[in-house]
């Protein structure tokens, strides 16, 4: 079942409705929240069991951590296994009590076939295959061959159940069709080997051959494994899983083990993490700049170098330090070491500081089948140099007889170059960058003029030969690219880009699905943070805004009061000289004839104040009038 997010638990629960078989991993995943999620869908399933219009099983995948405290009944025999019957004694490792009792609840719960309801439990051992889980760290130092020793974490004499993930997926796959009467069922292979074994023959088959004893304090602090991880890898137990064996029809992907089968593990790890070499081969005419686009290269894909000369002096040097260790318990490599010394010397000797060609396609194809060369890649630095040399250096001694009659010659695929690139030039462009040498350079470069010409001389002759370096790659349909040479920049910048757009983007340690899976989900999780800052970076500037729309308003209206107040301070002061008015002349007249209508209290108040007052202005009209005619 897939959600595009979290399923809330409604809509994870008519999901489950509509299967018939539900499976619960936990094997190696037991956070709270998938145990707790494994917990309420068996309960609520078993809650709705009447109602079921179909028979349903649930298989919880669990793991043999749940029996790390488990004791053998005897203590006598020298191996003495646990098997699926002595489940009801097993002892869960502290940190896995939750695990064990959920195991418990799903064999309770799901007892009943009439009911439509039956619940398995499959104890799955340390998984392996498949790009790896918790073994990746060593499978990862290994092939990085960065360590001359690959460490492991503990005392490592204990014992691991393991199993590969495709026969535990065919275990699920026998408990879905067949319903065995027993339904506790250990998933583990037949291999009761130590996890010293298991490292040793990794860093053997993959790495550098050797392993170094380690504090598990040491990898928590340098943050090499999660404490988790470490406590996986720390069970000590020795189980037999009958039911799987007899019961079962599986086709073993790793029956014996993952010793027994860890070339075929490695190539699965190689092909899971797209942990595929890269073999470039670069040739040319001399001074057209292959060792210098090469070590760019290398540098670029994290590749190793491979030019004649450097590969024979590393050969050389190292049969010269096993000669001088001269370890005891290794005569036999020392005297293979001499043997193979001696031969190198006895020919440059004859050859006058050259090796025979014999020799040098040993040396080369040894240098090619080494584990860093297996592992990583190489760039192969202007050698071959012919059609019989690529022939005889890139053969496969082991090719079968069939193939001899073909047109096609046989070739080793683990060390023939992927990618075939050729730097041309012209004659006028290489003899001028050739004199631009400093005579020093030059002559430790073999550019000097004289030798520059014959060099060169001898190049175009071997491109005019019935069969051609390039004839070769041919055959084998991969087909050389050209590229043109025509400029002076000392980084070759447009030469590396344009090999690198043919090669590909360089290769690392990729992710499984798994952990693809979990970095979308990390990635999905800080976007969901960064749009939740975005909207709280957005509430707060909106809150800003409307707190400074809300002291505006207020600074408005203490405003609009402050102008209220002025123009009532206004009116006051222009009404001012009409209330001097009113006092002097109007209310004095005025109170008199209120006062008289008092007294007199007539029936029409109004009309004898208006009497009142025409009287009194005709009375004082007539007095003013008499005052003047006397004066």
């Amino acid at each position: 079942m897939c959600f595009p997010q979290s399923p809330s638990r409604d809509q994870l629960f008519g999901r489950l409705l509509e299967c018939d078989v539900i499976v619960y991993n936990l094997s190696e995943n037991t956070r709270g929240e998938l145990l707790e999620e494994a917990t309420w869908a068996i309960t609520a399933l078993h809650a709705e069991k009447h109602n079921f219009l179909s028979h349903k099983m649930f298989i919880l995948v669990s793991s043999v951590m749940t029996w790390a405290m488990t004791k053998p009944l005897s203590m006598d025999d020298l191996d003495p296994p646990l098997r699926e019957d002595d489940y009801r004694r097993r002892r869960p490792h502290p940190n896995f009590k939750d695990l064990n009792g959920l195991e418990k609840l799903v064999l309770k719960l799901g007892k009943q076939r009439k009911m439509k309801l039956i619940g398995f439990v499959v104890a799955s051992g340390i998984q392996y295959g498949q790009g790896e889980n918790l073994l990746d760290y060593f499978f990862k130092t290994s092939w990085s061959m960065l360590l001359d020793k690959v460490p492991f974490f503990g005392h490592g004499m204990n014992y691991i159940p393991m199993v590969h993930v495709y026969d535990l997926a065919g275990i699920i796959q026998n408990v879905i069709e067949l319903e065995p009467k027993v339904r506790y069922i250990l998933a583990v292979d037949n291999s009761k080997k130590t996890l010293e074994d298991i490292i040793q023959t990794i860093s053997f088959v993959l790495g550098p051959g050797k392993i170094i004893k380690k504090n598990k304090e040491e990898a928590i602090l340098m943050k090499i494994m999660e404490p988790e991880e470490l406590e996986y890898l720390s069970i000590d137990l020795r189980l037999e899983a009958n039911l799987a064996k007899d019961l079962f029809s599986i086709q073993w992907k790793s029956e014996m083990g993952m010793i027994d089968n860890m070339q075929r593990i490695v190539e699965e790890y190689k092909e899971t993490r797209q942990l595929l070499p890269i073999r470039i081969f670069i040739t040319g005419p001399p001074t057209v700049g292959k060792t210098t686009v090469a070590q760019k290269l290398c540098k670029l894909y994290q590749v190793h170098h491979i030019q004649l000369k450097g590969v024979i002096e590393e050969k050389i040097k190292k049969l010269e330090g096993i000669l001088e260790g001269g370890e005891i318990d290794k005569e036999e490599l020392i005297g293979v070491a001499k043997v193979q010394l001696d031969m190198i010397r006895n020919s440059m000797k004859k050859n006058k500081g050259r090796l025979d060609d014999h020799l040098v396609f040993r040396i080369m194809q040894d240098k090619l089948n080494s584990k860093p060369c297996r592992n990583q890649g190489f760039v192969l630095d202007d050698y071959p140099k012919t059609y019989e040399q690529a022939k005889q250096m890139f053969c496969d001694e082991e090719a079968e007889t069939e193939e001899v009659n073909t047109k096609i010659p046989s070739f080793n695929k683990n060390i023939i170059p992927e990618h075939v690139f050729v730097l041309n030039a012209t004659d006028d462009f290489l003899t001028t960058r050739a004199q631009g040498v400093p005579q020093d350079a030059a002559e430790a470069a073999r550019c000097t003029r004289e030798v520059f010409t014959a060099r060169l001389l001898k190049y175009r002759q071997a491109r005019t030969r019935e069969e051609t370096l390039w004839d070769y790659f041919d055959e084998l349909e991969n087909h050389p690219e050209h590229i043109e040479v025509n400029t002076d920049d000392p980084e070759y910048t447009e030469i590396v880009e344009r090999i690198t757009q043919l090669v590909g983007k360089p290769r690392s340690c990729s992710p499984t699905p798994e952990e693809r899976m979990e970095q979308a989900q990390r990635q999905e999780e800080e976007r969901q943070r960064l749009l939740d800052l975005e909207a709280a970076e957005r509430r707060r500037r909106n809150d800003a805004a409307l707190a400074e729309l809300a002291a505006q308003h207020h600074e408005w209206n203490r405003n609009m009061a402050e102008v209220k107040r002025q123009q009532r301070e206004l009116m006051e002061a222009r009404s001012l000289p009409l209330r001097n008015y009113l006092m002097k002349y109007v209310m004095p007249v005025l109170s008199d004839a209120m006062l008289d209508c008092c007294k007199t209290k007539p029936s029409d108040p109004v009309d004898y104040l208006a009497e009142h007052l025409r009287r009194k202005s005709g009375g004082e009209d007539k007095q003013d009038t008499k005052t003047n005619k006397a004066e």
